[in-house]
Parts: structure tokens; sequence; C-alpha cells
């Protein structure tokens, strides 16, 4: 049978198929536009688009398995829960599905939220699904460059709590063991959560350190300031987007997002594998950035 990706041409999507490739299962991508796609060998591109019901019934003929990513836009929880109802009609044995760390805690974030009801209606419908929840990216701080290297200041107001962050690479490997672990199954198997989180809990300042170590410049963390962050945000995406990402980020700085010890345990479950440190990302970011 076959394996349905969406979210295909993102960040993840992009580390899930590449985790796929090589393996005997048959995988599909999809994407707005088949002709311009450029996946790994074997991967078919397929027309569809996750704001079109029709198109996502369409893609699904055929499918077994189906990788659910839904991307933060303004109708993220309809597209979502549309996907998922064509998924049952669909008849396929399993879903993963990518949610957030702590979705249900942070019901003022609103693609926290939507994420959060999507769990519930998969718990709610007793669908075969696997729920993946990663928390905040580590390759969001390649956008934190021109800011260590400029002004010499670690700018992502996160707080002094901490984050346990998570590498997107575990992300795509995780997603993908548990496509192929319910592909490869004779039944459906039972709904299982498993959060993705990193080893490291890190804040603003233990960021900045970390940074200056690493470029081995002096980099300091300016504070907590998520008004000027907004600003700049709305700059190049939405409003409503930007205004998104601080709430969030004002929930990281009075609660913080650190992981437990069986969180890490149950990472490492989903990865086989110790999950990625933030040092190892930025010594690699760093080596890149170099070059």
């Amino acid at each position: 049978m076959t394996i349905l990706v969406t979210g295909a041409t993102g960040t993840i999507g992009k580390q899930v198929l590449a985790n796929l490739a090589g393996d005997d299962a048959t995988v599909r991508a999809l994407t707005r536009s088949p002709e311009k796609a450029a996946f790994p060998t074997g991967v078919e591109a397929v027309a569809g688009d996750l704001a079109d019901p029709d198109s996502i019934r369409q893609a699904l003929v055929g499918v077994s398995t189906l990788f659910l990513l839904v991307a933060n836009v303004p109708d993220e929880l309809t597209q979502a829960m549309l996907a998922i109802d064509a998924a049952r009609d669909a008849g396929v044995k399993g879903i993963v599905y990518l949610s957030v760390y702590r979705g249900e805690a942070y019901a003022d974030v609103p693609h926290f939220a939507g994420k959060a009801t999507v769990e519930r209606m998969i718990a709610a419908l007793d669908l075969p699904a696997t729920i993946l929840q990663p928390a905040y990216f580590m390759q969001n701080d390649v956008r934190q460059k021109d800011a260590l290297f400029g002004p010499g200041v670690y700018a992502m107001p996160v707080g002094a709590k901490g984050i346990s962050m998570v590498d997107t690479r575990d992300i795509g490997l995780a997603a993908a063991r548990e496509l192929l672990r319910r592909e490869r199954a004779d039944a459906p198997l039972p709904a299982i959560s498993y959060p993705l989180v990193g080893p490291d809990a890190l804040n603003g300042a233990a960021l900045a350190t970390l940074w200056s170590e690493v470029l081995g410049l002096e980099i300091r963390y300016p504070g907590d300031d998520t008004e000027t962050l907004e600003q700049r945000l709305k700059a190049n995406a939405p409003a409503w987007m930007a205004r998104d990402l601080v709430l969030m980020l004002k929930r990281y700085q009075s609660d913080g997002a650190v992981a437990s010890a069986a969180e890490l345990a149950a990472t490492a479950e989903v990865l086989g594998q110790a999950p990625r440190s933030y040092r190892a990302f930025a010594d690699e970011t760093a080596a890149v950035w170099a070059r």
C-alpha cells in the first residue's frame, strides 16, 4: 500500500521524506504544484491542497497511512479536521499527526489550541493514530544569524524559565519510524502520543552564553521584549500570525516548556536513539555559516 505525506515541501515534510527514502514503502507527497516538485527518487508527487477537501479525498485513494502536517494558517483547525475525516472515509489504517508540545496547556495560543482540538477529535473517534508533540524547533534559531553577528544578541525573547527545544531532523525521523511501523502492521495499531523534546532546557541567558562559546563572540540576551518582536514580525508576516507567535512566547516566559525525564525517555523511545542536543545543532549551524 501507500504512505501519503502532507506538508511535503516544508522543513518537516522534507525530513520525513528523506527518512522514508530507500525503504520499500510506496510514498506519495502532496503538493499544489507537482510539476515543480523536487522529491527524493521514488516519491510520487500528487496534486492536492489541504484547503481543498475534494483534492484530499482524491489524493487518499489507495493510501493506507497518512502523515498529516497542517501549516499555521487561519483555517488550520478546519483543514486538519477535514483531512482526518477524509482519511477515515478512505479507510486508512494509520495516521501520524504533527501536533505540538503542551498544546492543551497553552489554551490561549491559537495554533496550540487548534492542534489540541485535533488531538481531541482523534481520541473521540478512537482513530489509529500516532500524535507527535514537538517542542520549539531548534532550526528556528537559524534566523538569529543577523542578530548574533550584528548587534551581538540572541534576540528571541524566550524568557528565563527554559525550553527543551527539538531538532527538526528528530521530528522527521520520529514521523518516518511511526509511519513505517503503522504501514507494516497487519492491522490498525492503538493510538499513542509522543512528546518530541531535546535534552537541554535553555533560557534566553543560557542561549546567549552558548552562542558566545560557539561563535567566539560576546553575545547577550537583551530581555523579554515581545512588542518590538511583534512589530518586526509584522513586516514579513500577517498580523494574526505575528500575534499568535508572540502569545506563544509570552507563555514560554511565564511557564517555560521544560521536559521531564519521562518525556525525554519517550522521545528517545520513538526515535530509537537519544535526541540531538542544542549544542550539536549550534556547532553544525556555525560551521555552515563559516562556509
